[in-house]
């Protein structure tokens, strides 16, 4: 395994827990695991669990980021990952510029203009989707918008803290009308670095402001949806549930960002906690939390192992 050469697809969620509500005083059951998806040289594909305690060993294999492909879309639950055939240079974000000009994916932000898209894209564009606000460690917030089968694992996947849906929609259409329409006259932005949720769990804000600015902000969005017209779509007040996992790495406490670049080298760390694809980590000899941002890891080539990160020689600089 340490000389296999692995492409990171990057971390992804499993689908939303399914169990009942737990007693009063336990926590709630929680059906959420995350995974490091790796392609081998073959093109096929393992799923490295990220659990609490695990272990993470790997070094860099090659320069640079290569492409990850694209996707084809048939339905709500149906669609085709189609490896990049010239195993090419990413230029674009995780893609050449072949796999990015094909891509079904990068139609979706234009259907609700009045895009083409193809039938499958369409008809996973029509079925129900959600509105939500999501709050992160720092209380930078942003709206956004889920598939109905993605509902709980795209929030998953991007480390909310907490959020909330607001609206039920009837369609992609409409959701991303509903979205445009938060954005403009509530000045909530779509989009948050991944860089900045990983800078925010250095030092995360108090749960209860961050549940508190979460609840207002959803609240001044429903709000503006009700009194906006159209059909379509309704109203709503429903919580997300977070994965137990990111608990402890959206706790407030102060941590210390991993000192050294994912672009090289060799790098080994125990995963305490996973918020999205940011590890509140230790380092093999030393005593301090880490958060690293796997995400940086995402269209690189490494191969796995019993590597181990050099620990900072003088780790007071650090506070």
């Amino acid at each position: 395994m340490a000389d296999t050469r692995y492409l990171v697809h990057g971390v992804f969620w499993d689908a939303a827990p399914a169990a009942p509500a737990a007693p009063a005083g336990l926590p709630d059951p929680d059906g959420g695991r995350p995974a490091l998806r790796l392609q081998d040289p073959d093109g096929g594909f393992i799923e490295l669990p990220l659990d609490a305690g695990t272990r993470l060993g790997f070094r860099l294999a090659a320069d640079g980021k290569r492409c990850l492909g694209h996707h084809r879309v048939h339905g709500p639950a149906d669609r085709d990952h189609v490896l990049c055939p010239a195993r090419a240079q990413a230029v674009k974000g995780s893609q050449c510029e072949r796999c990015f000009v094909v891509d079904d994916s990068r139609l979706i932000h234009d259907f609700h203009r009045g895009g083409h898209v193809p039938p499958g894209l369409r008809a996973y564009l029509m079925q129900p989707h959600w509105l939500y606000i999501a709050t992160f460690a720092n209380g930078a917030s942003k709206v956004g918008t889920a598939a109905n089968l993605r509902k709980w694992k795209r929030l998953a996947e991007q480390g909310a803290v907490v959020a909330r849906y607001v609206a039920r929609a009837a369609d992609g259409r409409v959701v991303r009308i509903l979205e445009d329409l938060v954005t403009r006259d509530a000045g909530i932005p779509q989009q948050i670095r991944s860089a900045a949720k990983a800078a925010a769990l250095t030092g995360p804000a108090p749960a209860d402001e961050l549940d508190a600015r979460n609840s207002r902000l959803a609240g001044g969005v429903r709000g503006l949806l009700a009194g906006a017209g159209g059909g379509g779509f309704e109203v709503l007040d429903e919580r997300w549930l977070r994965p137990g996992l990111s608990d402890a790495a959206c706790a407030p406490a102060a941590r210390h960002a991993y000192p050294h670049e994912l672009s090289s080298g060799a790098h080994g760390f125990r995963i305490d906690s996973l918020s999205g694809s940011v590890a509140l980590a230790r380092l093999d000899g030393a005593d301090l939390e880490f958060v690293v941002n796997l995400a940086r890891l995402k269209a690189r080539t490494v191969n796995l192992g019993d590597y181990g990160s050099d620990v900072p020689a003088v780790q007071e600089a650090l506070f």
